[in-house]
């Protein structure tokens, strides 16, 4: 029975330990997410959709000046320290909302609302981020391609159990209850970050040496500005950090067009969070199926190139299935299709691109990327989708825009996928 789970997961001897934990921790993860960002969402929209634009603006600010703190940090600490601190403070700072929902009810407003969506919208891409360049780090390339997409399952777990549970508990314990919740969720993540690094040293599966993984415990070392240098001197982080741009900037596009329907289809707030809840629950399905059934296949059999290639296409398709038909059932379907793509079978491809980069890019250009990048792509997103509605364009306009964007995101997937593997044979990491 056990060999016939190894074959089907395409796990190897000794493997399963490693990828049980890492499933676990992303799920912790994701659990935590999920059970908060409804919530963001409706206080987004509270005061209109266009000052949530301005909140994506704000949230790319923030992300900027946080990148050198954390580069600070993996320069000065060792690996599980600051991984520990990264999480210790999200969990402190979910106490700290708590505290003023429950000690302070009357400060609560729409301000607040805008602070806790910013804070959220970093907190979303930094515990997530950390994540990911610990399993590049802990996980060879082969491992990566192999391995990564069974450990989302995880992750999209977490993503179904999060809303569910904040559902079930939201009514007996408060709203303010469910940020201590999330909270104890993320220091149940630091617990098995640690457990992940310690069960390496099983020489069933451990990839390093004896003297690698006690060097992979010291501090990395640079400076806190070396996550920007590095992007900027290597053309393969550039043409990873443009295909996350490409990628952020679609993604915003559908995510407006989602708060517009969902603003037309309801007012009351409640109502919203609901409606938002269900759709995040059903996609997340969609998710699971996709990675439980051909993902590993895919990477597999076709490489890296096909399944980086795979959501650009598949969401040129889907626009152009929107602006020929409107209605929201399409747009429910365009949006599972994307996010059962992209978290099943593009993000695996998109991480394992990082495992054959050195540790301190893993970490600090991985940040930058993963934070930064990705923010500035919303803010590019939401303002072009802002405009092209000003214009009346609407849907016609995004399609005109987003279908040639696809299709050089969908080349540059390509080259990341062939040059991943010429890195694969390279004796060490480049740049």
């Amino acid at each position: 029975m056990r060999e016939s789970l190894r074959n089907l997961f395409n796990l190897r001897r000794g493997e399963q330990a490693p990828v049980l934990v890492a499933g676990l921790f992303f799920f912790c993860i994701l659990t935590a997410l999920m059970m908060l960002r409804p919530a963001r969402d409706a206080l987004g929209m509270e005061r209109g959709i266009d000052s949530v634009r301005w909140l994506f603006i704000g949230t790319a600010v923030v992300t900027l000046l946080v990148n050198p703190l954390f580069g600070w940090l993996v320069s000065r600490l060792r690996r599980l320290h600051f991984i520990t601190a990264t999480y210790a403070f999200f969990a402190l700072s979910l106490v700290g909302f708590w505290s003023l929902l429950v000690f302070a009810p009357g400060a609560v407003g729409a301000r607040s609302g805008q602070v806790f969506y910013v804070w959220f919208s970093v907190f979303n891409l930094f515990v997530t981020m950390v994540f990911w360049a610990l399993l590049a780090d802990r996980f060879s390339s082969d491992q990566g391609k192999r391995l990564f997409a069974l450990i989302a399952v995880g992750g999209t777990l977490g993503a179904i159990f999060g809303p569910w549970l904040a559902s079930r508990l939201a009514e007996p314990l408060g709203t303010p209850a469910l940020l201590l919740v999330a909270a104890a969720f993320l220091l149940l993540a630091v617990a098995l970050a640690w457990l992940l690094v310690r069960i390496r040293s099983d020489a069933a599966y451990a990839r390093e040496t004896p003297a690698d993984a006690r060097d992979s415990e010291v501090r990395i070392g640079g400076s806190a500005w070396g996550g920007f240098r590095a992007l900027f001197s290597s053309p393969y982080l550039m043409g990873i950090a443009g295909y996350v741009l490409a990628m952020t900037i679609v993604a915003t596009f559908i995510y407006f067009t989602r708060l517009q329907m969902v603003a037309a289809a309801e007012s009351d707030l409640d109502a919203r969070t609901g409606l938002l809840g269900n759709i995040d629950m059903w996609t997340q399905v969609a998710v699971l199926v996709l990675q439980l059934t051909l993902t590993g296949h895919i990477i597999r059999r076709f490489g890296l190139a096909v399944a980086l290639a795979a959501l650009p296409l598949a969401t040129a398709l889907g626009f152009i299935g929107l602006a020929v038909y409107g209605s929201f059932a399409v747009l429910i379907l365009l949006e599972a299709t994307n996010r059962a793509v992209q978290r099943g079978l593009t993000r695996p491809a998109r991480e394992a691109l990082f495992t054959v980069i050195s540790r301190e890019d893993k970490y600090k250009a991985k940040a930058f990327i993963d934070t930064f990048v990705y923010r500035a792509g919303d803010v590019v997103g939401a303002q072009t989708e802002g405009l092209l509605g000003r214009l009346g364009l609407a849907l016609g306009g995004l399609v005109a825009v987003v279908v040639p964007l696809a299709l050089v995101w969908a080349a540059l997937g390509i080259w990341l996928g062939r040059a991943q593997q010429r890195r694969v044979a390279m004796p060490g990491p480049g740049g």
